[in-house]
């Protein structure tokens, strides 16, 4: 059904590409209702405009927040004109009929983004808009709404042609709709981060709203049988605030595996430290005396898997670090921020993505995961365990030098997809199994990927001899505590907690190594 527009209602904060879109509504005979600032632009253009307040028969009260609440607006925007009983109502009481309503929303996203204080945001929380729109919406059957500058041509078209069809109205309702839950959802985030208890890590509410903003199409998603696209939300950090300086678009794969690499180097932001990620695990992290120390070190754990990894740092990116990097095939590099001189070196392999963040993601925080038919949400794997808060389960106490590993070990191992073993010497993974169905199977993939890497460096001796091991559960059985003491490691790192806790505490002992229980599981799926 295609309906000709005689009335608009224009009421938009961003005014972009508004007077030529007006512009072609006069042309087509359409009258033009407005507001405040939206009609002061259009009558500044030479467009004839009829005030809300004409229309209403009322003025804008309240510094503005009651204008378009009115029976006058709402009933043009709600009339179903196939009920010959809502045209009478129109006629009775002199309200005209709005085919057309082109609203886009206060920008309480931006205010959130500015750091704007509380009073400010609430008089940035839209009232007005969101009713026009949903009221529109509503009625997509007789009524077209525009929430988007992007969709003017199109619109403009569809009225020179004839007027609107059906599926267009669907399609602009559905995008209005789908606008209004990402805003909502939005101003519920700050209520909530204004309201919740400080002493509730996270109060799950009985309803949850996310809302997003597309910032990218993706050529294609994991598989190029699959679509994808990328959409940030408000305020949201992270990869998702990451500024591409250079190289190709982003993949899906590529954001995936970004936001890994920088949650993982997030938990060593306070030393200068390097993660490289291959398919959402690490392959290596390390801490280095400099930038590129680090980033070599990561690199060496497991050197073939690095080729064409992403690498997340914990400082500027450096020329001496960049060079490095630069040496062989690398899909990403992910910095807070990048030195002149290392720009230049990057900008010599084209195809290097470099993205700059300015500032580290935070540990705390949600995550969700989608299931069929609904999302799991908890808080981020934040776990840090002091050292008074560990157990040292066995004989034999770590030694200093065991201990600065065990401690950078299980920051490390939360981050690798359970089961998880790693093994780490000086500061510097040597060793990672990964996403195994058997905590053994992982600990001699992790003891293997070590001997790989030594004989890479030509080092005749396996790099997980005087290492020591993390795991990110309990050992079930000893048997996965022997598979790493067979490996050469000193002193191992674990939760603890398992109904064979004795027997794998006395497998320890018979080896003479050092084991420690934190009490915290770190499984990642």
């Amino acid at each position: 059904m295609t309906t000709m527009v005689r009335r608009a209602l224009l009421s938009v904060w961003d005014k972009t590409g508004l007077v030529p879109f007006a512009e072609r509504l006069v042309a087509q005979g359409v009258e033009l209702v407005s507001t405040g600032g939206t009609s002061r632009a259009l009558k500044e253009a030479g467009l004839p405009v009829t005030d809300v307040s004409d229309v209403t028969k009322f003025p804008e009260i309240m510094d503005g927040r009651v204008k378009t609440l009115h029976p006058g607006i709402h009933g043009g925007l709600l009339a179903d004109l196939s009920k010959d009983e809502h045209k009478a109502a129109l006629q009775a009481h002199g309200i005209g009929p709005i085919g057309l309503v082109v609203c886009n929303l206060y920008p309480f996203e931006n205010a959130v983004e500015s750091g704007a204080g509380a009073a400010d945001l609430v008089e940035t929380i839209d009232v007005g808009g969101p009713s026009m729109t949903r009221a529109a919406a509503k009625n997509f059957a007789h009524v077209a709404i525009v929430v988007d500058p992007a969709d003017y041509d199109a619109v403009a078209a569809a009225l020179e042609a004839g007027g609107t069809d059906l599926a267009l109205r669907r399609r602009l309702a559905a995008k209005a709709f789908a606008r209004l839950s990402a805003y909502d959802a939005t101003i519920a985030a700050w209520m909530d981060e204004t309201t919740r208890d400080d002493d509730v890590a996270i109060d799950h509410k009985v309803w949850a709203a996310f809302g997003g903003k597309r910032v990218a199409e993706m050529r294609y998603g994991e598989n190029p049988h699959q679509s994808a696209a990328f959409y940030r939300a408000t305020g949201g950090g992270g990869i998702a605030s990451a500024r591409i300086v250079q190289g190709k678009a982003l993949s899906y794969n590529n954001v995936a595996d970004g936001d890994a690499a920088l949650s993982a180097v997030a938990d060593f932001k306070d030393e200068v430290a390097a993660v490289i990620v291959k398919h959402a695990n690490p392959c290596g992290i390390a801490i280095g005396s400099s930038l590129a120390e680090a980033y070599e070190r990561a690199r060496m754990c497991d050197p073939v898997s690095a080729f064409g990894g992403v690498i997340a740092l914990s400082r500027p990116l450096d020329k001496d670090t960049a060079e490095k990097i630069a040496a062989i095939f690398t899909e990403v590099v992910i910095a807070p921020g990048a030195t002149d001189e290392a720009l230049a070196v990057v900008a010599a392999k084209p195809n290097v993505r470099l993205l700059l963040v300015d500032a580290l993601p935070e540990l705390s925080g949600t995550m969700v995961h989608t299931v069929g038919g609904g999302f799991l949400l908890q808080s981020k794997d934040d776990g840090f365990v002091p050292r008074s808060a560990m157990t040292v389960a066995t004989k034999r106490q770590p030694t200093v030098a065991e201990w600065a590993d065990l401690a950078f070990a299980w920051r490390a191992v939360k981050h690798i997809k359970s089961n998880a073993i790693l093994y780490a010497r000086g500061q510097a993974t040597v060793g990672v199994g990964a996403g195994q169905m058997s905590r053994v199977d992982s600990a001699r993939i992790a003891a293997w990927k070590a001997a790989e890497a030594a004989k890479t460096a030509g080092d005749a001796e396996t790099w997980t001899k005087g290492s020591v091991a993390a795991s990110d559960a309990f050992f079930p059985f000893a048997d996965g505590l022997e598979t790493i003491v067979a490996a050469g490691a000193t002193a191992v790192i674990q939760p603890g907690g398992s109904r064979r806790d004795d027997e794998v505490i006395a497998a320890a002992d018979a080896a003479g190594i050092a084991m420690v229980m934190t009490g915290m599981r770190h499984f990642r799926h």
